[in-house]
């Protein structure tokens, strides 16, 4: 079983620890297009300012954020299940787990990155702002950069088991499982159901609801074979599991987790 995660926009800020290094990662075939990312955004956040937080999509009221990229190079760092602290995350609460959950967590789940294409949780890396969504100076839209290299790293990593897509659309764009890769994986869409019946995506409910699922997973120990079992998992969380119709073979399949409640 592969878990895929998107990252954070909430982020802690390491005090102290090692500065960044690449080479260190997981993944290093995408060691290369990680220097590019770094040296654009490095470069964009010890440029004109204004510039920098209209490129990046931030409030004028959030230039520490900026400020921080300009010193992603030295800045100490943290493992990614450390930095990252929104609201999956919180529901995840990685630091609670036991070892053996923990194990399984660093085995399984993998991060998606605008900055560092894809990540293992025990990856050391500082804070930094960068969303899935901007186009870097000189490089364009991240999303398109990220799709070839990411495409060799990812299916390298999938295995033979079950993928379990928790992605947000952007970060899902940057790698599309494909082939017998797509066919062993389910796309996962966390509904609210509402009071006069309705169902809509509610952010909040969405990312609660998957970290509360994974690390149910990861205590459990489950290990899901297929689309199947992956729906009789999640009901044993007490949420509605509803499995989209089969696909052709090199489809990803559809899977709807229906909450009323956190």
């Amino acid at each position: 079983m592969l878990v895929l995660l998107p990252p954070s926009e909430g982020k802690f800020a390491p005090r102290r620890g090692k500065a960044l290094d690449l080479a260190t990662l997981s993944f290093p075939s995408l060691t290369s297009t990680r220097e590019q990312v770094l040296e654009s955004l490095v470069t964009l956040a010890r440029g004109d300012l204004d510039r920098a937080v209209a490129v990046l999509g931030i409030s004028p009221r959030r230039v520490d954020e900026v400020l921080r990229d300009a010193a992603l190079e030295t800045a100490p760092t943290a493992t990614a299940s450390v930095v990252y602290t929104g609201v999956l995350y919180e529901a995840l609460d990685l630091a609670s787990l036991d070892t053996t959950a923990r194990r399984r967590a660093q085995r399984s789940v993998v991060v998606s990155s605008a900055l560092f294409g894809a990540l293992r949780l025990g990856d050391r890396i500082p804070a930094y702002r960068l969303s899935g969504d901007v186009s870097l100076p000189d490089l364009g839209a991240l999303t398109a950069l990220w799709r070839d290299p990411l495409a060799t790293a990812m299916t390298e990593a999938t295995g033979r088991g079950l993928v379990i897509d928790l992605r947000s659309g952007t970060y899902a764009g940057m790698w599309k499982p494909v082939g017998d890769t797509a066919s062993r994986t389910v796309a996962v869409r966390v509904l609210q159901q509402m009071p006069d019946g309705s169902r809509k995506v509610v952010s909040h409910f969405n990312k609660a609801t998957k970290g509360r699922l994974v690390r149910q997973w990861l205590v459990d120990g489950s290990d899901p074979g297929d689309a199947d079992a992956l729906a009789d998992v999640c009901e044993q969380a007490s949420v509605i599991a509803e499995l989209g119709p089969r696909p052709k073979p090199g489809v990803v399949r559809s899977l709807d987790v229906v909450v009323s409640d956190l």
